[in-house]
């Protein structure tokens, strides 16, 4: 999210941390998303950004039934940078989507998103996303 290797390491320490300190007083963190939730506000929070997404144009495609086979041309690198390029929310929600980790609820939960505006930047982010992905992987090469 900080597109800065050691802003994260001590984002991910300070969360540790706060755990720590929270069971220590006997208040463990409730569930495990409490985590997530928890490093995504340190992050927001070191990075300036507010919870608002731009109002950016970006090009967008209908997502290919190639994709799958574009993004595994990808380096796992090339799909992190462009996501940490995303404005937040946006990019939160794509990250956590992309992890394959989370269901729908728990992705609602961490955003701090309602389902209609969690629905609405996932699928521009990933209508985006196609647009970036036909440019870098065309589908000639797939």
């Amino acid at each position: 999210m900080l597109a800065d290797a050691r802003k994260a390491q001590e984002i991910f320490h300070a969360t540790l941390r706060a755990a720590a300190q929270r069971s220590a007083d006997g208040e463990p963190p409730i569930d495990r998303l409490w985590f997530f939730r928890e490093a995504r506000e340190r992050c927001l929070e070191a990075s300036g950004q507010g919870l608002q997404a731009e109002e950016i144009d970006l090009e967008k495609e209908e997502i290919g039934a190639a994709a799958p086979q574009q993004i595994a041309k990808l380096e796992a690198t090339q799909l992190a940078i462009w996501i940490s390029a995303a404005p937040d929310p946006q990019r939160s929600a794509l990250a956590l989507f992309y992890l394959d980790e989370f269901d729908q609820a728990e992705l609602l939960a961490i955003t701090e998103s309602k389902p209609a505006e969690l629905a609405k930047l996932l699928s521009n982010g990933r209508h985006e996303f196609q647009a970036w992905l036909n440019a870098t992987v065309p589908l000639a090469e797939t």
